[in-house]
């Protein structure tokens, strides 16, 4: 495994992450995830990340179960939890968005589900627009001056916003947002590449992306249908499926993919994570696998990312851009 600096952080993560979403408490079972998260371990894997969201906590309940029972050392992983919207399947007001009082509940809440004494990172899932910056700012400092929160930072966020809430804490004192976590994958690159761009060196930002695989659109395995066991089957994941299936050129552009990952004879799920890790401005890639196979695979990504090769990733480059 290799380790990355969170941003101009002193934090070092593992280059690739694993991630509870659509999996953890919901397609995968405890024994399934004990599997998932000791494997990752072996590995090398050093960052856990999860979200109040999730399966309506339960894929915190999960991840903090299993951690314990591995009993993995507290100070050699990174734990994460994301608030906004809330874990209750039917969030009043008070159990959702980015107010002082959520912040604070949801924090409690993750700890708890987690079975740990803090977060090492902690995000805002979406922007909140009927809560002011600098309340949420406020509040994310208060965590930090509490020791219940390490890092604090933002998940699909505006620049302008992230720009708005290190300002405020640049001005009263406080601890600014140290990452962000937007989707990041050859089929998604507006964001990470061009957004952002000015604010990696303007604020140290760091960033932890996620769907590498643009939620499995770069397999190649939805070409033929939505096979049965699949995430994309889930029937809470709907709107995830016509999302990622409904867009004719995305489809196409990722069979192109998928058939230069053949010429080039390596597995596309690798080759597109390996892509990601190929940008200096990303902190880890977080990867989700619902069986250990999977996970293995993926991790042939850091491989790849070595190849001397250059008349190889110019293939891939060509066909990206």
């Amino acid at each position: 495994m290799h380790y990355r600096r969170l941003g101009t952080s002193g934090l070092q993560l593992s280059a690739l992450s694993f991630g509870a979403w659509a999996t953890f408490g919901r397609q995968v079972g405890r024994g399934q995830a004990r599997e998932l998260v000791a494997a990752a371990w072996d590995h090398g894997i050093n960052f856990f990340d999860n979200a109040e969201g999730y399966a309506n906590g339960e894929a915190e309940r999960v991840m903090g179960d299993v951690i314990a029972d591995l009993r993995l050392p507290r100070d050699g992983y990174c734990v994460s939890s994301k608030v906004f919207f809330g874990a209750a399947a039917d969030p009043r007001p008070t159990q959702k968005g980015l107010s002082r009082k959520h912040v604070r509940d949801a924090c409690d809440a993750a700890l708890q589900r987690l079975r740990v004494e803090h977060l090492d990172l902690y995000f805002c899932h979406r922007p909140d627009p009927d809560t002011p910056v600098a309340e949420t700012v406020w509040a994310m400092d208060a965590l930090i001056r509490q020791g219940k929160v390490l890092y604090w930072g933002t998940s699909e966020w505006p620049a302008a916003a992230i720009r708005e809430a290190a300002q405020v804490a640049r001005t009263h004192h406080l601890h600014g947002p140290t990452m962000e976590q937007p989707e990041y994958n050859l089929l998604r690159r507006e964001r990470v590449e061009l957004e952002y761009a000015p604010l990696y060196a303007e604020l140290g930002l760091g960033t932890t992306t996620w769907s590498p695989l643009a939620s499995g659109l770069l397999t190649g395995k939805y070409a033929g249908g939505v096979p049965a066991d699949s995430r994309l089957a889930q029937p809470e994941l709907a709107w995830l499926q016509r999302e990622v299936l409904g867009d004719a050129a995305r489809m196409a552009r990722a069979g192109r993919f998928v058939a230069l990952a053949a010429e080039l004879g390596v597995a596309p799920a690798p080759l597109a994570i390996a892509w990601c890790l190929r940008n200096p401005h990303v902190s880890t890639v977080l990867l989700g696998a619902s069986r250990v196979e999977q996970l293995v695979e993926n991790l042939q990504a850091l491989d790849l990312v070595a190849r001397p090769d250059a008349g190889f990733w110019a293939r891939v480059d060509a066909l990206v851009d």
